[in-house]
């Protein structure tokens, strides 16, 4: 059984910062690319960023240059650093976590960006 567990969300003004947490637990055999997401509920999810246990990393052109994907692969966390955020940022932010090609969920966490 695996869990994900996000933190982080919240309300910020346009230019302002969230960082995001997303915890792995449970049974990691196999664990390799984790990532952030997102979407409106029951609709598809875009990639925002996304890194290996290698530590590769893509992104969305949307957020290049302004988020930052990092990974502590001892605490088994994925961190998302949100900067100059902006009104089209406004999302449910879930991760997500590849084992052997299946991906695993968050229940998701709401980013608003509004003044």
């Amino acid at each position: 059984q695996v869990r994900l567990v996000e933190s982080g969300g919240g309300l910020v003004q346009p230019g302002g910062s969230l960082r995001l947490s997303c915890a792995a637990r449970g049974s990691l055999i196999g664990m390799n690319a984790m990532g952030w997401y997102r979407g409106a509920p029951g609709t598809q999810r875009e990639l925002v960023a996304r890194i290996t246990r290698d530590m590769d990393t893509n992104y969305a052109d949307s957020v290049k240059g302004r988020f930052t994907i990092s990974r502590d692969n001892a605490q088994n966390t994925v961190y998302l650093q949100m900067n100059s955020l902006k009104p089209e940022d406004t999302a449910v932010y879930y991760c997500g976590a590849d084992f052997y090609g299946i991906r695993r969920w968050g229940q998701g966490t709401q980013v608003t960006v509004s003044s």
